[in-house]
């Protein structure tokens, strides 16, 4: 039989699947059926869109033009032609992380389902849209009648399963033009689990991906022409299966790799026996601009504790203290090898103005104190069917407090990321490997391949696709001006 995938791209608290990144579904399914022995063609959501939305044509751009995100990250493929030929057609699809992308948009329920309803052919669902979705922080779940899908399935294969079939899922490669970043799974579900919005506990209990699987999928993909790597789908990496081994052997498997970073880290693992040998091996062996997102939500205890979140305050300053300790250094590509990020919610439980007072003042103080957070995430709480949070509350808070939001994110965009900016990038700083991207006027912005890249904006309009060195000319409130050099 013939299969396509489709993928609108996913964003969870345990991984991402936005462009650049290559997620985890789409690459599993390919490499599952392939061992079946069907047929497999990968469309995006970008596909889909050209076709149905803009008749298949790209529009030329002039130079007041940005460019449209929207069909950006298209395959080799043509929708119509291929979906015409298509027995059956996989959707991945979901977000519960909503962010900000620089060069793409996921797709949502209610953008799809107009745009396949038509189509003669058996539809599947599947991805984290099966536990809910929502694109915007501080709303609930994204509600569409499903009953268009013929089926709509969970991912339930195990581990030991996905052995037998994540290697060939390199060959989806094939049919993309453009570089990804492969976001490669080493554990499931959460080693603490509580968190109030999270569905990482609803999807999966704790379970880690053996070393040896990991390194397999890493070279595979390696072997096919990747050469950027996120060790990202997991909760927490300082609890993965022998991380500092792990690191090692994919150094001494894939010597050229260029991007070899990390994403989520629980504070308390970095500050428990063992937690600062692991730090140490992830600047060795990992390449600069790493970042440990930590999970902290709130640094308000009492909001801590009324969302059972993982980690109280002091916990979290001692673990940025100690990656910063061997972190800070620059390194060949610009930045420090290795800084903690900061992850916070507006709209949890028990939030109050004191509750903002209290981050202001954590944040402050890690400046004070000389130390660097490479990036902090602010975001009002998606509510997911089946939390905690949606449990106990809701949006209570998030409607309670929406009025304030946006004056407490900016009062941490102005006093906090602004000067982290000029500590962490000095003005003459060059930044090397960095990638054009797109055009918003006159301004070519780009970025490095990483986790959570810094955006640049260069005046003029450079040709995109390109590699080039750029020297820190300036700074926005969470982003770079420079010149290319």
């Amino acid at each position: 039989m013939h299969y396509t995938i489709l993928d609108c791209y996913t964003d969870e608290a345990s991984g991402l699947g936005v462009p650049p990144y290559l997620g985890t579904y789409p690459r599993y399914i390919y490499g599952r059926l392939k061992k079946k022995g069907h047929e497999i063609t990968y469309l995006t959501i970008d596909d889909l869109r050209l076709w149905k939305k803009y008749d298949g044509v790209v529009a030329k751009t002039r130079d007041r033009d940005k460019t449209n995100i929207l069909i950006y990250n298209r395959t080799r493929n043509k929708a119509e032609q291929i979906l015409a030929n298509t027995d059956v057609l996989v959707i991945v699809l979901g977000v519960h992380v909503p962010g900000k992308y620089l060069t793409a948009l996921p797709g949502t329920l209610h953008e799809v389902v107009p745009l396949i309803r038509d189509l003669p052919l058996k539809k599947i669902l599947t991805g984290p849209a099966v536990f809910g979705t929502q694109l915007e922080g501080g709303k609930m779940f994204e509600k569409v009648d499903l009953s268009l899908f013929d089926e709509v399935q969970k991912e339930d294969a195990t581990f030991e399963e996905i052995d037998n079939y994540a290697h060939l899922g390199a060959e989806i490669l094939d049919q993309i033009p453009d570089k990804r970043m492969i976001e490669i799974e080493t554990g499931r579900g959460c080693n603490v689990g509580r968190c109030s919005f999270c569905t990482e506990p609803l999807k999966s209990r704790f379970i880690n991906r053996s070393k040896e699987s990991v390194v397999r999928e890493v070279q595979a993909y390696y072997d096919h022409g990747a050469r950027f790597f996120r060790l990202g789908k997991q909760a927490d990496f300082y609890a993965a299966d022998r991380p500092i081994e792990m690191l090692k052997e994919i150094r001494a498997a894939c010597p050229e790799i260029e991007v070899l970073h990390i994403d989520n880290v629980n504070p308390n693992s970095v500050v428990k026996a063992g937690g600062e040998e692991i730090t140490q091996a992830i600047v060795e062996y990992c390449t600069s601009g790493n970042i440990a997102a930590f999970g902290v939500e709130s640094f308000d205890p009492e909001v801590v504790k009324a969302n059972l979140l993982n980690t109280m305050p002091l916990i979290a300053l001692k673990a940025i203290r100690i990656i910063n300790k061997y972190g800070a250094e620059r390194g060949e590509n610009g930045l420090p090898k290795f800084l903690p990020g900061i992850n916070l919610i507006f709209g949890l439980l028990r939030e109050t103005k004191e509750t903002k007072s209290k981050n202001m003042d954590a944040l402050r103080q890690i400046i004070a104190e000389g130390f660097l957070l490479r990036r902090i995430n602010v975001r009002q709480a998606a509510v997911l069917p089946d939390t905690f949070l949606a449990k106990n509350g809701g949006q209570k808070y998030l409607l309670k407090n929406k009025k304030y939001y946006w004056k407490w994110r900016d009062e941490i965009r102005q006093k906090i990321d602004h000067p982290l900016l000029k500590m962490i990038l000095p003005l003459g700083t060059v930044l090397r490997d960095v990638f054009t991207e797109m055009y918003d006027g006159k301004t070519t912005f780009c970025r490095q391949m990483g986790t959570y890249p810094l955006v640049i904006g260069v005046k003029g309009r450079l040709p995109l696709g390109e590699r080039i060195s750029v020297r820190v000319t300036g700074y926005m409130l969470r982003s770079i001006v420079g010149e290319k050099v």
